[in-house]
């Protein structure tokens, strides 16, 4: 079974920047799964500059914005697996499929849960926090809203480590990995 950590917070919160550091504090070969859609120029230079600075760092970096399932197996010869992020991947399932329902993604939640449990290795899963602002205005937004808080909640059942991450300060809300360090010690 992996070591699983999920990292939520809000955008630009420093989630990114701290799974990348937790990351690298792994030993062994990188895979970074990338879910981002590059749909205009100013995406397209981010995530060049993002690939570029990530190259010098080690990663090797995987492309899927929908079969998040097949990019995780193509990078079981990896021992970390960051996954950036869980909230677009959400954003192009329903861009593709507008009935995507909170039971759909609980089912997709079981079978991540099932491949994990094959990977042995580090799996990090990146989200964004999006429940904690305004009740949205419509219908498929606060279907977003809803699909990826029940994404988040069923990774993190899984999880041996959720963190949330504001103003770039990890606050650890569940370690499983520290209490199982503290009893063998």
């Amino acid at each position: 079974m992996a070591n699983v950590i999920l990292v939520t917070g809000g955008a630009r919160s420093g989630k990114s920047a701290y799974s990348e550091t937790l990351a690298k504090s792994f030993p062994g070969p990188r895979a970074y799964i990338a879910t981002a859609p590059v749909f205009d120029e100013e995406m397209r230079k981010r995530v060049a500059r993002h690939q570029q600075q990530r190259k010098h760092d080690g990663w090797d970096t995987i492309e899927e914005e929908i079969n998040l399932f097949e990019a995780i197996k193509k990078a079981d010869a990896y021992d970390t697996i960051l996954v950036d992020c869980l909230t677009l991947w959400i954003n192009n399932l329903l861009y593709k499929d507008q009935q995507l329902s909170e039971d759909d993604m609980i089912a997709k939640c079981a079978q991540l849960k099932n491949l994990c449990a094959e990977f042995d290795g580090n799996i990090i899963f990146v989200i964004n926090e999006v429940g904690m602002g305004i009740v949205p205005d419509n219908p498929l937004s606060r279907a977003f809203r809803d699909i990826s808080g029940r994404c988040s909640q069923n990774v993190a059942k899984f999880a041996n480590r959720a963190v949330l991450v504001s103003c770039g300060i990890p606050l650890i809300l569940k370690d499983e990995i520290e209490k199982e360090n503290k009893e063998y010690q």
